[in-house]
This record gives C-alpha cells, sequence and structure tokens, in this order.
C-alpha cells in the first residue's frame, strides 16, 4: 500500500476534503503515476453535484500528468521516469476498441464512472475500508493515481508537464471536434457556442486548420475578448442583437461547421439553422439527454449533418502528443487558458471555474 493525499468527494453537493487515503500496488495492466498536476474540468463538478452518476464517497479528476513511478508486470508502453498525460478509460476488448474508437467504447460508462475496476475492486482504500476511484480510470485529483496502460500516455520531456493534464479530456475535446471530427477546410466558415474552455480549444484548432472566419458565439463579453485573442476572427454577443441575422451577415452562405458547447436546445436550433448547405453541426455537450427538434426539410434539402462527438474522436497516444507539438510550435497556446490552485485549494478552484472568473484550473500536487 502506498497513503497518498486526495480530495475526496464525501456526499453529493458538498465541498471535497483533501486527507490521507490508500492505493494498492498496480496490477499487471496498471501504471502507478505521481501526479504533477491535474485540470478540472466541468464533468468533474456534475458529478460532485450529481446524486447518481457515480457512487460516493470517491476520488475525482481525470485530467492528470505525472510521472510513473511503477509499472504492473506486463505493462511495456511506459517505464518509471516516464512523464505521462492521463485520459480517459476504454475498455480495450469492445468492437469499438477493437476497431481503434476508445471514445466510443461500448463499456465507457462503466470504465470511467462505475468508481471500480471492471472486475468490481477498487485500488483505494481509507482507513480499511473501500474507497470508489479510477474515475477515467485515474482518479487523479490525489497526489498519486492507479491507471490503467491503456490511459497513459507518453510525453515528450521537453514540455511543461503541469500544463499538460488538461489535454487528456477538456482540450482535447475541443481541438479534436474541428481537426478529428469534422475536418475543419481551410477557408471555411466555422461557429463555436460556448468559450468555455472546450470552445476555445476549438476555436484554437479552427485557427489552426486555417479556416478564414472562426465565429465565437457567447453570453460573456470576457470570454468573447478571450476568443478573440485565440484565434477567432468575429465574435457575437448572444446576449444582444439577433444571433441568426449576425452569423448571416458574417456568412451569407451558411456555415460551414458549427459546434455547440452548451448543451442548450435553442442554441443547437440556431446552430443547425445556421449551417449552409452540406454544413455540419458537432455536439459536444450532452444537454443532460435533452432532445432536439429539428427541421426535416432544412437538413434534407440542404444535406446537413447533426453529429455526436465524443471526446473529439480521439486516439488520445496519437492526438494528445500532437497537440503538445503544436503548442511548443506556438500554434495552440492553451497555457494563456489556465490558472493554477494548491490541491487545498481545489473547492475554490471548482467555484472560480463555476463564475467564469477560471477558464481552466490546473491543481498542483503538493511535493511527495
Amino acid at each position: 500500500m502506498t497513503t497518498v493525499l486526495a480530495a475526496v468527494c464525501e456526499e453529493t453537493g458538498t465541498p471535497l476534503k483533501v486527507q490521507p487515503i490508500e492505493l494498492e500496488e498496480p496490477r499487471a495492466d496498471e501504471v502507478l503515476v505521481r501526479i504533477v498536476a491535474t485540470g478540472i474540468c466541468h464533468t468533474d463538478i456534475g458529478m460532485r453535484d450529481a446524486p447518481d452518476r457515480v457512487p460516493k464517497p470517491i476520488v475525482l479528476g481525470h485530467e492528470g500528468a505525472g510521472i510513473v513511478v511503477k509499472t504492473g508486470s506486463s505493462v511495456a508502453k511506459v517505464k518509471p521516469g516516464d512523464h505521462v498525460v492521463v485520459s480517459f478509460n476504454s475498455c480495450g476488448h469492445c468492437p469499438s476498441c477493437n476497431h481503434g474508437d476508445p471514445a466510443y467504447c461500448v463499456n465507457l460508462g462503466a470504465a470511467n464512472f462505475s468508481g471500480r475496476r471492471e472486475d468490481g475492486s477498487s485500488a483505494l482504500t481509507r482507513a480499511g475500508n473501500v474507497l470508489n476511484g479510477h474515475f477515467f480510470g485515474q482518479s487523479s485529483f490525489a497526489t498519486h493515481a492507479i491507471c490503467r496502460e491503456r490511459n497513459v500516455v507518453p510525453v515528450r520531456r521537453d514540455a511543461p508537464l503541469e500544463l499538460l493534464g488538461p489535454l487528456g479530456c477538456g482540450f482535447q475535446t475541443g481541438a479534436g471536434a474541428v481537426l478529428n471530427s469534422l475536418k475543419v477546410e481551410a477557408g471555411s466558415a466555422i461557429a463555436v457556442f460556448g468559450t468555455g474552455s472546450v470552445g476555445l480549444a476549438a476555436v484554437m484548432a479552427a485557427k489552426v486548420a486555417n479556416a478564414s472566419r472562426i465565429i465565437a458565439v457567447d453570453v460573456q463579453a470576457s470570454r468573447l475578448e478571450t476568443a478573440r485573442r485565440m484565434g477567432a476572427t468575429h465574435t457575437v454577443d448572444a446576449s444582444s442583437g439577433d444571433v441568426a441575422a449576425q452569423l448571416k451577415a458574417i456568412a451569407p452562405a451558411g456555415l460551414g461547421y458549427a459546434i455547440d458547447t452548451t448543451g442548450n436546445t435553442a442554441v443547437i436550433q440556431s446552430a443547425v439553422q445556421a449551417l449552409g448547405p452540406h454544413g455540419v453541426c458537432g455536439l459536444i455537450s450532452s444537454g443532460k439527454g435533452a432532445s432536439v427538434s429539428l427541421n426535416l426539410l432544412q437538413m434534407m434539402l440542404g444535406g446537413r449533418v447533426v453529429r455526436g462527438i465524443h471526446q473529439g474522436d480521439s486516439v488520445p497516444d496519437v492526438f494528445i502528443p500532437q497537440l503538445i507539438d503544436l503548442y511548443l510550435q506556438g500554434r495552440f497556446p492553451f497555457d494563456q487558458l489556465v490558472s493554477f490552485y494548491a490541491l487545498e485549494d481545489v473547492n475554490q478552484a471548482m467555484a472560480d471555474m463555476e463564475s467564469g472568473k477560471a477558464v481552466k484550473p490546473i491543481l498542483r500536487m503538493p511535493a511527495s
């Protein structure tokens, strides 16, 4: 057993408590990672506040980055001392995983949200009692995490490790939606609805893709200003004026692409209505399972498409290193979006994310 510090979510909607817990030794396909820093995602906040999405008490956190301490007997991808980003978990044996499509793993729910390994066990205990963990195969709101070989991604050592965790989920999702899912073409028009961390990653990726009109749509002036700095060529304040008319003025023939990060059904409908012929709208936020009504004639006559996107259709072992390369080239400056907090300040970091004060909080772990 290894004793570590972790932020434990005890009950639904309550502040997290930083306290000692114990980790088992890694099993054959597992990796013990010393977490250097981990990003906070809205999914962490959502799971804290949801009464039935994850079992509690649980250690959350799913944007970890750190250094490999120990590996299980069958692990070949990494070795002790390697720098890694930890991404989402997948089963490795369903049709999607076998097809190289882990973001659409058939067992995604159990692999990421059950609080346990596939066999129902947990590597986490507290005062001798089993504690839920394995959130996204990591539970990285902790100084150390037991991960799987499948979801650790070795990364280059000249990249600042404390920055890299959000590439494992939020930034990968937004950027992947543009570069992998929609394959945005140079010279095209794209609108990103919602400019939180995921939307801003999409804006940066659209600039990488050489879209000619990159339109950020939001209700917060500060976020729209940030979007301009990240590469948006136009901004639309959805709280003032007719959004459809403003989009029409920027892209008279309609949008080639739209990405919704809000999950708001009215916003999604307006995004679809703004598409030009053969336009594609990608849905990133779940909208808590809401249904959307669309005009089928408009969809048919324009050859328009609406599609769901999970984790930016990413294969993390491939895409995360690509994003790091783009960052080091100065083409994906996500470092401008982060704010650092100590692990003990996890609740303040979450509050700042909810209020909009922080775009992407990152928790630095205390030195071992």
